[in-house]
């Protein structure tokens, strides 16, 4: 059974736990089977490379690594980090900011 996760990419999230708590991200890719999310500038981690064809030079690379779901929260127009909760409205589900009640895009 797979579990309905409350984030989705392109969404503004802010890291509420761990080395890089307090920052803010959008993510650029959900990781759905190990729980994880990718978020543009958190979590940045160095990886050496061999010079290939595509990278003639090789070197130290930085990149982001994956963090866990439950380490972040979604933050809402009003830039505070919120839960999710979701409702039907017109026959859509949309999903809503539970503490300022405002739909997230």
């Amino acid at each position: 059974m797979r579990v309905k996760l409350k984030i989705k990419k392109g969404d503004i999230v802010k890291v509420i736990c761990g080395n890089s708590k307090g920052q803010q991200g959008k993510v650029l890719q959900i990781l759905i089977k190990q729980n994880r999310a990718v978020v543009e500038g958190i979590n940045i981690v160095t990886k050496h490379s061999r010079p290939s064809a595509k990278n003639s030079k090789g070197g130290i690379i930085k990149k982001e690594a994956s963090i866990h779901i439950s380490n972040l929260m979604v933050v809402d127009g009003s830039g505070s980090a919120t839960r999710v909760g979701r409702r039907i409205e017109n026959e859509k589900i949309i999903r809503y900011s539970k503490k300022s009640g405002e739909v997230i895009k």
